[in-house]
């Protein structure tokens, strides 16, 4: 079986599609039902608490409530029910774009004869217990004429909408199994004989139309005042302008800054930033790779918090110590992989009866990713601490979890783990470098121990790495068991796990360009002994390493390259996922990915401090 990132441990057998509810096809006959699109054409709306995709039909299509791991109330992107869609009812060809960074999103549909544009958003600041999602549609040039659906759907689209009542004032109220919810801005909707609320809204040009959908609990509901539309935008604008940093020196501003947004988006009040916002969209078409991203990897954490030490004390470095830091001490040794946003424990998967997204032939909720023990972890989380200390950044809970870190380093460095990739347990030398590293930037930033007992054990760690993994003809080699080399061993070396001149490192950069990198793209390892490309798609966290390791060498125009061919993978939302079909140019796998966003940044930063 093919080895693929967070499978974890044995999988639940999947049901038989057939016997799967689905409202995906064109040909339901039902107006409210839009047909899922290409991952490059959906837009991410966030708050930190959760998120959701919007689509070039104006369908928000995917949309979990009340956080990102609670069970979807808009799930038809994923074969489930309900949606949430503002339509031009006339023929029109879609653009959009954010609001500079932020996750505002405006869709842009030009008819033969108008403008159109609707504004979305989640409001900021967020409210852990409510959603409010926030729609503003705008005649820009000519007439609007669009069509409003609302088809609120929880667990995953079990529960219709029931209790729907429209007040003396025109705002609708209802429920949907667990959930409660209050809409305005649609006084003239009616409900379809499905039971839809739909309306179609009129706007001579230069007129605007707001739209609030609030999603809570019944009492959350009654006890919160009704938003006033322009003040929730001002607010949620505001929000924005005061969240993402410009840096106006990077090498590519613009990106740089719309890849912070989408972290800080994902990033929860807690400090707990999600993976990605989604769960099962396929890595590869009904190979049954399809996992559940919407949970806080401690890794991922680790890499975004380092990722933006890079430019500055930013609000996400301190953001990601503090959960790190936490799950640290509190764990200690037993520190699992990844979280909820609230700190609790991943559940192990399980699959829901609907038919998933076109290529995925499950749609599974929780990870087994619980049950591993991932070394690679603890080296990620001194990386974070030692780039907090740089910054001034690191308080006393800090310094605490970087101690632990380093004990529970010399408890268990020696066993099997995960690796980064969480497939099975192995020695792997990635896990080892990437210790390393983290003891190297510790020592030299003075947390975690004293440093000449940090380079003692950063050295005997090494010694051991070089004995069981040096390939013969002079460069990494996975693990003692798996002697082809791996893309991920080059990051530690860019954060100082050994000089950049070592043998082994050059040996494995010359190795990686040559048999894992095409046109461009990087590939993670040779899955399975076939050539890159043929198992699984390119890894644009890989692309963004192999940028950095060129430019740790001074090939400046080769880490230019890296840089520009992996950013421009994104569709023209910005975001990006963790692999691309190169020959079909297409994402594959949950949206956005957090630490491929992460890694961008970086590079971007890197690069702009050359000038």
């Amino acid at each position: 079986m093919t080895s693929t990132r967070r499978t974890g441990g044995g999988r639940v057998p999947p049901t038989a599609a057939s016997d799967r509810r689905s409202t995906t096809s064109t040909e339901t006959g039902r107006p409210d039902v839009l047909p899922a699109h290409v991952l490059r054409e959906y837009a991410l709306i966030a708050d930190g608490e959760r998120g959701a995709l919007c689509g070039p039909r104006g369908d928000i299509t995917w949309l979990c409530s009340p956080r990102w791991h609670d069970d979807a109330v808009f799930s038809q992107m994923v074969g489930g029910s309900g949606l949430y869609a503002v339509t031009p009812r006339d023929t029109y060809v879609w653009g959009g774009s954010y609001d500079d960074g932020s996750l505002v999103w405006c869709h842009q549909w030009v008819t033969s004869a108008a403008v159109v544009e609707c504004r979305d958003a989640l409001a900021q600041p967020a409210d852990p217990a409510r959603v409010v999602v926030l729609r503003h549609a705008e005649a820009r040039q000519g007439d609007l004429h669009v069509r409003v659906r609302l088809d609120l759907r929880a667990r995953f689209g079990v529960d219709p909408m029931t209790d729907l009542r429209r007040d003396e004032h025109g705002v609708w109220t209802g429920r949907s199994g667990p959930v409660a919810f209050r809409w305005q801005g649609a006084a003239e909707a009616r409900p379809d004989p499905t039971g839809v609320l739909v309306m179609d809204l009129d706007l001579p040009q230069g007129a605007g139309h707001d739209l609030v959908l609030e999603i809570a609990d019944a009492g959350t509901l009654r006890s919160a005042p009704l938003p006033d539309a322009a003040t929730a935008w001002r607010a949620t604008e505001r929000w924005w302008g005061h969240a993402v940093p410009r840096f106006p020196s990077s090498a590519a501003p613009r990106d740089t800054r719309q890849a912070y947004a989408v972290m800080r988006g994902l990033t929860s009040s807690t400090g707990a930033m999600v993976a990605a916002a989604t769960t099962s969209l396929p890595e590869r078409a009904n190979a049954r790779r399809n996992y559940d991203y919407r949970y806080a990897w401690i890794r991922d954490q680790c890499l975004a918090g380092t990722a933006v030490a890079a430019d500055g004390p930013h609000p996400l470095l301190t953001s990601a110590a503090h959960f790190v830091g936490q799950a640290l001490r509190e764990h200690g040794p037993h520190l699992a992989p990844a979280y909820t946003v609230d700190g609790g424990t991943v559940p192990k998967e399980q699959l829901i009866d609907v038919a998933g997204y076109p290529g995925a032939d499950e749609l599974v909720r929780g990870n087994w990713v619980t049950d591993q023990f991932q070394l690679d972890t603890l080296g990620e989380a001194l990386q974070l601490f030692a780039a907090c200390a740089r910054h001034d950044a690191l308080d006393e809970h800090g310094a605490a979890a970087a101690r632990t870190a380093v004990d529970v380093m010399v408890q268990r460095w020696t066993e099997p783990d995960a690796g980064i990739w969480e497939i099975q347990p192995d020695w792997w030398a990635h896990s080892r470098l990437a210790c390393v590293g983290g003891l190297r930037a510790a020592a030299a930033a003075g947390v975690g121990g004293p440093p000449d007992e940090l380079e003692h054990l950063a050295g005997t760690i090494l010694d051991e790495t070089r004995r069981r993994c040096a390939h013969p003809s002079g460069r990494w080699q996975r693990s003692p068991h798996h002697r082809d080399t791996d893309a991920s061993l080059l990051l530690p070396v860019v954060r100082g796990a050994t000089p950049a001149d070592d043998r082994l490192h050059l040996g494995t950069l010359a190795e990686v360009l040559d048999r894992l990198s095409d046109d461009g793209y990087v590939y993670r390892y040779a899955v399975d002994g076939e050539a890159p490309g043929t198992a699984e798609g390119a890894f644009l966290l890989c692309g963004f390493i192999v940028a950095l390791a060129e430019l740790q060498q001074g090939d400046v125009t080769s880490a230019y390259r890296f840089f520009e061919r992996n950013r421009s993978a994104a569709g023209s939302p910005g975001l990006l996922t963790e692999e691309v079909d190169v020959r079909q140019r297409q994402l594959r796998g949950n949206l956005p990915q957090a630490f491929v966003h992460a890694l961008l940044l970086e590079t971007s930063v890197r690069l702009g401090q050359l000038g």
